[in-house]
């Protein structure tokens, strides 16, 4: 029986995943549509409150598109599952808070897979590409996501040439927050998942979909939708008991309990 490529662990309010595919952990459509599965599980379950995506072993965290399943005959334009390529890029309502660990080669679609998540850790031997010009074809979700996240002509220049980035130059373009030592990654990496989970549930998920929604609307479009209430994560915080109780462990200067409801 083969051992599935996507492994998954529970740790309280928090989901780790594991790309688990060797010899790279690239991904094919299978893969793909496992991913799928698992993010819209966790996104649907209200026990789960942060993901926490990795790759196995120490070399790659995900170069992205399987090109050798590819010349064997997986479609590039197939059946990807649920969430699109990944199973994060697409997946609607995402509105828990994601974390990236990335412990080494973070290339492709592996990189634009990265960069579905809210917040990237990587290790210091991390390097980043999008290689993707060399093979002939575009990085698609790249295209979209990164001119919007770090300077134009950065992104340009990655997209246009391929280059290679360290972890040293990725956090100082924006798209990495921190970087640790590769034995320590996964320990600082649990930390701050932990610390997320251990937060209010109901607010994490009124930002993502304010910052989600307000890309395509104007400042001032926006901010009347989040007054008027329109968007439903904020019409479900302002009416909830997590609401109430952030007031009151205030006033009573105490930690709040957060249900998350």
């Amino acid at each position: 029986m083969t051992a599935s490529p996507v492994r998954t662990e529970r740790r309280g309010h928090v989901l780790e995943v594991t790309l688990d595919r060797p010899k790279a952990n690239a991904i094919d459509l299978k893969t793909s549509v496992i991913l799928g599965d698992v993010f819209k599980e966790f996104r649907d379950d209200p026990e789960l409150r942060v993901a926490l995506i990795t790759g196995a072993g120490e070399k790659f965290f995900c170069p992205g598109w399987d090109l050798k399943a590819a010349a064997d005959g997986d479609a590039v334009d197939g059946n990807y599952g649920v969430g699109g390529f990944g199973g994060l890029q697409e997946m609607r309502a995402m509105n828990k808070p994601v974390i990236a660990a990335v412990n080494g080669i973070c290339c492709g679609g592996g990189f634009e897979w990265a960069l579905s998540a809210d917040i990237i850790l990587a290790a210091d031997h991390a390097q980043f590409a999008l290689p993707e010009i060399r093979s002939g074809t575009v990085a698609d979700a790249a295209s979209v996501k990164l001119p919007k996240r770090i300077p134009y002509h950065i992104a340009m220049e990655m997209l246009l040439t391929g280059r290679w980035l360290d972890a040293e130059e990725g956090a100082r373009w924006g798209f990495v927050n921190q970087i640790h030592p590769a034995g320590k990654l996964m320990e600082e990496a649990r930390k701050l998942a932990d610390h997320l989970a251990s937060g209010p549930p109901l607010v994490y998920a009124a930002i993502k979909e304010i910052v989600r929604e307000a890309e395509a609307l104007t400042f001032q479009d926006a901010m009347n939708r989040i007054t008027k209430r329109q968007f439903e994560t904020v019409d479900v915080l302002y009416d909830s008991e997590d609401q109430m109780e952030g007031a009151r462990a205030f006033a009573e200067k105490r930690d709040p309990v957060w249900k998350g409801k």
